[in-house]
């Protein structure tokens, strides 16, 4: 089992930052990759940015060149700098874990609200 615990979110403005973090505990031996996913009121949950087990990142076009993920390994931590943030970035944020067999787990999600 894995355990995930976020931080961070909060209300800003639009064109300001936040920067989420995700702390693992338990099992965390053999993670393939870690990510960020958001889920807006009535829209499906989607995957915001992804790092992998060698530190590969791949980002949703509407995030590219303004949201940056990155990891701690010594200290089993995940974290998503969002800079330039729109309206539309306004969602719950979840931290996921993926391990080598396919199992995913979830944290319980951060609210993040930008206001126009």
């Amino acid at each position: 089992q894995v355990q995930l615990v976020e931080a961070g979110g909060g209300l800003v403005q639009a064109g300001g930052s936040l920067r989420l973090s995700c702390e693992a505990s338990g099992r965390v031996f053999g993670t393939k990759a870690m990510s960020w996913y958001r889920q807006a009121p009535g829209k499906q949950r989607e995957l915001v940015a992804t790092i992998s087990s060698l530190g590969n990142t791949d980002y949703a076009d509407s995030v590219k060149g303004r949201f940056t993920i990155s990891r701690d390994y010594a200290k089993n931590m995940l974290y998503l700098q969002m800079n330039s943030l729109k309206p539309e970035d306004t969602a719950v944020y979840y931290c996921n874990s993926e391990t080598n067999w396919g199992v995913h787990y979830w944290g319980q999600g951060t609210q993040v609200t930008v206001s126009s």
